[in-house]
């Protein structure tokens, strides 16, 4: 689902998600668990402050977020 995140920048976009906004309501990220790349751009795995775990998927061609929840098994 393409979503809005809110991001630390300093010398790049995106360093850092802060926020994001997942059915209508902002979550606020305690942890980034991981970073990597992809071909299309950064992924983070995070946890809010709830707990709830999300995968944020930066595409920096479309300059779009892709926002996943994470299921625990």
């Amino acid at each position: 689902m393409t979503g809005v995140v809110e991001c630390y920048a300093g010398c790049r976009y995106p360093e850092r998600p802060r926020a994001f906004v997942w059915e209508g309501k902002r979550m606020t990220v305690a942890e980034v668990e991981r970073q990597w790349r992809t071909p299309d751009g950064l992924a983070f795995c995070v946890c809010t402050t709830g707990g709830c775990r999300f995968t944020l998927a930066y595409d920096e061609t479309a300059h779009a977020w892709q926002v996943q929840p994470r299921v625990s098994v």
